[in-house]
């Protein structure tokens, strides 16, 4: 029977681009996101399955792994890179209520996916976890907070859970994305102006090398961690 994907965050970048490469290698594909019709129109080109969902609502998502797991069985590897274009946040200027959004979206969901998919990939002794996000992870700069901070919590959860987990052969592992991904909302909201940031100084890289990258860590399983570009 082919293997399952769940690409959590399916957005218009990396997701569309990571679901295409496991279809590519012969996985059945998975799409969570929040549009629908964005979601219905990918699962389409791609013969996938579609489950809308909203993952800033951590409480939400033994219910959305229970539907994925009744439509496709089991779950093989997962993948997790929701994109908000509300990414920055200054440090003087972040609030509680502000980081608790961030946390919902890029820690403390992608820990609840974890807690759900973990004790069937342990049992069978195979699985991948995949986190993709961006690189203010690992190079905090003044003005992008907010997201930051989060991210770095999910890279300490990703980089301690793999140790524990990959003697037991289930991978972990997380790409930092230090570049505009082409044709993501972040590079949409960057053309129109609408992030606090120079974009003129940040590179661009084709999402299908990031998705490319991911799929070696996966395969290779010799590092826990990458940054794209180098």
């Amino acid at each position: 029977m082919a293997k399952t994907v769940v690409v959590f965050g399916a957005g218009t970048g990396l997701g569309t681009a990571v679901a295409r490469r496991f279809a590519r290698e012969g996985y059945r594909v998975a799409l969570v996101a929040r549009s629908r019709d964005w979601l219905s129109e990918l699962a389409s080109s791609l013969g996938a399955e579609a489950f809308p969902a909203d993952l800033r609502d951590v409480a939400g998502i033994p219910s959305l792994i229970s539907e994925i797991r009744s439509r496709l069985g089991r779950i093989d590897v997962i993948e997790y890179a929701p994109i908000t274009t509300d990414l920055f946040t200054r440090a003087t200027e972040l609030t509680v209520e502000k980081e608790q959004e961030y946390l919902n979206l890029f820690l403390l969901s992608p820990i609840a996916v974890v807690r759900e998919v973990l004790p069937e990939m342990l049992s069978r002794g195979d699985g991948g976890i995949l986190l993709g996000q961006g690189v203010s992870a690992i190079r905090p700069l003044p003005g992008l907070s907010g997201v930051g901070p989060a991210m770095a919590a999910a890279r300490n959860y990703f980089l301690s859970l793999n140790a524990e987990i990959a003697p037991q052969g289930v991978y972990a592992g997380v790409l930092h994305v230090a570049a505009m991904i082409s044709g993501s909302a972040g590079h949409a909201a960057a053309l129109d102006g609408d992030l606090p940031i120079d974009v003129s100084r940040i590179p661009l890289i084709d999402p299908a090398e990031l998705a490319g990258t991911m799929w070696t860590m996966l395969a290779e399983r010799d590092r826990a961690e990458a940054v794209l570009p180098a």
